[in-house]
Order: structure tokens, then C-alpha cells, then sequence
């Protein structure tokens, strides 16, 4: 029996240059299991609390306080307990926390724990992440979700929507998606700079050119997809990070569309048919957040509306919590949710959540956060836990491309026993 032996904790620093926490959780038989912690910029009110020093060293976001529970109590109450017995690990560190939002001891701190008990556990078992997880015969791979143009609060520029992806769905390997995603990415930026745009890079790697609108995103993804080569809405599909958290208003409850060439407020209502007038214009089949966190009403109607027809994402609204998962089930609002594990601040919680998500036929997406690490476990969660499509930026910034990278193997590894969801995605 593999027991924990020793915990290490220390801080270390994101793609934001934002310190975080890295974990090392060593085994009896000195297996490592070695896990970091990624941070959002647009961050969900109803999300797990991470814990910060909130000193004046590093603006606030230091943890050495996180490190300091990790290496006292988090650890006192963990050595010499089974390495495999990650359900009861999780769950002891939630009650040494014992608030709901775990804002004692902070989801960053607890998750970076549960992560490294799961992988000191798997290379316990002499397994890949993914196989320990999920110890199946074949797998399917998810299909990438590649952010090409980022707006929002992850961009320097005017772009409201937060996210412009591309979905490669027409092929039979992962490995193929990607190559179909880097060559659209390579057109874009050439197009960006054709017509005199910057090809600078935002948070999660998409390119971040000062655009009018959101209409002339599209055209040029359109146009980018076209001159790679593929056909929009049938090789490729598109996807949208609305984050309209971010532009809704809770005093006057209208949506606010802040580009230079726009300046739109907008209704619940008035929003429900801007949707439903952008999908019919533009080959769109997903959505994340096209509604607010706390508009459950309109996410209902929404839903009635335009969820027969595209995928429609709750993060902020859902935060990856099996019980705000729940009220959209029993509401019918949404049909897709993105499972953040820092949203809830333990494996268990997390699979929990995708669990219920199953049950009640919605997809989930594995997804990064904009302040992200080299850690790729995303990768193998994506693939242990079956998920139609994994998010974690674009092609480009290591931190990105390393959970790419790291599904590469995995198709490699398994061979015949991959298979990739691809076409069966296509509307």
C-alpha cells in the first residue's frame, strides 16, 4: 500500500507573473506527485476563494500563508494516510477548512494538494494520469477548443467578447485537429497583418489586434478559415467567450457592449435576439456565458430559444459546483457546462460535478484559467473524463501548448484505442 510520506509546498509564478502555489506530495516509496495552480482574470462571484497574503509584497497575491496550512495542518492531517484514497483526502482537507467557499484555507491551497495526491497515486500504480483516473480500454480524445482572437478583460483592446475559438471537427485524430487549428491560426495572423493590424498575443495566446467590432472578428476568422483551406460551420466550427458577466450592469440589468464603434446596451431580451440573430449570420455552435451569472431567467429563456440549436456554456454561471449545476438541471438553463477544477477546489468535487453532468446528458469542457502553469494534468482529465472538448487557450505560449502537447502523447500511447470526437460534434 502506497502511503503519503511527506508534503511540500512552495511558491512559485504563473503566465500572468503571479505567484501560485506548487505542491509535491511524495509516497513511501518516494513516488512524486507534483501539482500547480493556475489563477482566472475573469473570475466567477460564485467560485471557491483562493487565498492571498494580501500584503503589499506581489500587489496582494502572494501565498505563503496557503504554504504555511499546507505545511502545518494540511499536512499533519495527511501523512501516513493511502495515497489512493483521494475521496476521503479531499473530503478531510474540506472539513479542516469548513466554510462552504472554502475561504479559510483557499481552493488554491486544497487544490494544489488534491492534484499532487492524484498523480503521486497514479505513479504509485506505475500509470499515466489519465489511465489511473479512468482505467478504461479505449478512450476518446476531446476536440481543442483554440482561442484565436482574445478581447475582454484577457486583451488590451476594444474587442468585447472575451474569446473567439475555432472547433476543428472533420477528422479522425486529434493530432489532425491541431494541425487544421495551427494553420488557420498562421492565416489569421497573416490576414491581421495584411490589413495593418498588431499580431500581438493576449492572456491565453489568441491574437489581440484593435478591432471595431466583433462582426469584423468574425469576418476574419471566416476569412482565415476559408484561406487555410476549410469550410466554416463543416470542417471547422466556431465558438464564443461572450463573459457577459463582465458587460452586464446588476444596477440597471442591461448589457453594455463597450466597443468604440457600437457603444449597444442591451436587455435580457434584446440580448436573447442578438443571439439568436448572431448564430444565423455567423457559423457559431458554441457559447460561453452569452448571459450573466445571476440572469437565470434569461439563461431559461435562452435556452428554450437557441439551446436546441448550439452548445450553450456555463462557467460563471455553473463555477464547476454540483449544486448550482443542479438548479440549471431543474430550470433547463444551459445544456453544456466548463469544468474549472479551481472553480471548486478538489478532484473529487470536480468529479462529482461532471458526474451529475453526464446524468443529465449535458456536455462538459475541460478548461484552463487565463493565468495558467506548465502543470498539463487538464490534458489527462480531458481524456480520463471523457470530455467532448478541451479549452486551454491557443496555439501559441507554452503554458497553452503544453496541455495540447501533452494529449499528443496520449493519442500516440494509445494507438488504435484513441478514437476522436470530432464528427460526432457536428450539428
Amino acid at each position: 500500500m502506497g502511503l503519503i510520506k511527506n508534503i511540500y509546498a512552495r511558491q512559485i509564478f504563473d503566465s500572468r507573473g503571479n505567484p501560485t502555489i506548487e505542491v509535491d506530495v511524495i509516497t513511501n516509496k518516494n513516488n512524486l506527485g507534483r501539482a500547480s495552480v493556475p489563477s482566472g482574470a475573469s473570475v466567477g462571484k460564485y467560485e471557491a476563494k483562493y487565498l492571498y497574503d494580501g500584503n503589499k509584497e506581489y500587489r496582494g497575491k502572494g501565498v505563503k500563508m496557503s504554504i504555511k496550512y499546507i505545511l502545518t495542518i494540511i499536512k499533519e492531517a495527511l501523512i501516513g494516510e493511502d495515497i489512493t484514497n483521494q475521496k476521503v483526502l479531499d473530503y478531510r482537507m474540506i472539513q479542516l477548512d469548513g466554510t462552504l467557499d472554502k475561504s479559510k484555507i483557499g481552493a488554491n491551497t486544497i487544490l494544489g494538494v488534491s492534484s499532487a495526491i492524484a498523480k503521486a497515486a497514479a505513479a504509485e500504480n506505475n500509470l499515466p494520469l489519465y489511465k489511473y483516473l479512468n482505467p478504461a480500454d479505449t478512450y476518446t480524445l476531446p476536440i481543442p477548443m483554440l482561442n484565436v482572437l482574445n478581447g475582454g478583460v484577457h486583451a488590451d483592446n476594444p474587442i468585447d467578447f472575451q474569446e473567439f475559438l475555432i472547433l476543428p471537427v472533420k477528422v479522425q485524430k486529434f493530432s489532425q485537429a491541431l494541425t487544421m487549428g495551427i494553420t488557420v491560426f498562421h492565416t489569421l495572423g497573416e490576414i491581421l497583418k495584411k490589413n495593418k493590424y498588431s499580431t500581438n498575443v493576449g492572456d491565453e495566446g489568441g491574437f489581440a489586434p484593435n478591432l471595431s467590432s466583433y462582426h469584423v472578428a468574425f469576418e476574419y476568422i471566416l476569412q482565415a478559415i476559408e484561406q487555410a483551406g476549410y469550410t466554416p460551420g463543416k470542417d471547422i466550427l466556431i465558438g464564443l467567450d461572450a463573459a457577459a458577466s463582465e458587460l452586464y450592469n446588476s444596477h440597471n440589468k442591461k448589457y453594455f457592449f463597450r466597443s468604440s464603434s457600437l457603444q449597444e446596451s442591451y436587455t435580457t431580451d434584446d440580448m436573447i435576439m442578438f443571439w439568436d440573430t448572431l448564430i444565423k449570420k455567423y457559423p457559431i455552435y458554441s457559447i460561453e456565458d452569452p448571459l450573466a451569472e445571476d440572469d437565470w431567467l434569461g439563461w431559461q429563456k435562452l435556452t428554450k430559444k437557441i439551446g436546441h440549436k448550439i452548445k450553450l456554456v456555463g462557467d460563471d454561471l455553473f463555477v464547476t459546483n454540483s449544486q448550482k449545476l443542479q438548479q440549471g438541471i431543474n430550470q433547463k438553463v444551459a445544456n453544456t457546462i466548463l469544468i474549472k477544477p479551481n472553480q471548486v477546489g478538489t478532484l473529487t468535487e470536480t468529479k462529482n460535478t461532471i458526474d451529475l453532468a453526464k446524468k443529465a446528458a449535458y456536455t462538459h469542457i475541460i478548461s484552463h484559467r487565463s493565468g495558467e502553469t506548465e502543470d498539463t494534468m487538464i490534458a489527462d482529465l480531458s481524456v480520463a473524463y471523457q470530455a467532448s472538448q478541451i479549452k486551454s487557450g491557443s496555439l501559441t505560449r507554452s503554458e497553452r501548448v503544453a496541455k495540447y502537447n501533452q494529449i499528443l502523447r496520449i493519442e500516440e500511447a494509445l494507438g488504435k484505442y484513441a478514437t476522436y470526437y470530432g464528427e460526432k460534434f457536428i450539428p
